[in-house]
């Protein structure tokens, strides 16, 4: 599994700008929205499931690249989920 530490470098060698963590509760929604810039994020703990422009759930260890422009909705699992997150516009995540 990937730590944050390792998480944070990656996103960084990626060239991210902006690079942070970030938990959401069990059950937190996501409604439809998209993103203007690009943003990545590694799950550290927990799931995140999306639906619309993306058909994937992630669980801890996994890295999800959202693409730019592409209208999306979440639901956050059962145990909550914690990320660290990679934009390149900050407010855009």
């Amino acid at each position: 599994m990937i730590t944050t530490e390792q998480a944070k470098e990656q996103l960084r060698k990626e060239g991210f700008p902006i690079i942070y963590e970030w938990k959401d509760k069990p059950g937190t929604v996501y409604e439809k929205h998209h993103h203007k810039g690009r943003v990545s994020f590694y799950v550290i703990d927990g799931s995140v499931t999306f639906s619309g422009g993306i058909e994937k759930t992630a669980s801890k260890g996994e890295k999800v690249d959202v693409p730019t422009g592409v209208e999306h909705s979440a639901i956050v699992g059962e145990n909550g989920c914690t990320y660290v997150v990679g934009q390149d516009i900050e407010g855009d995540a």
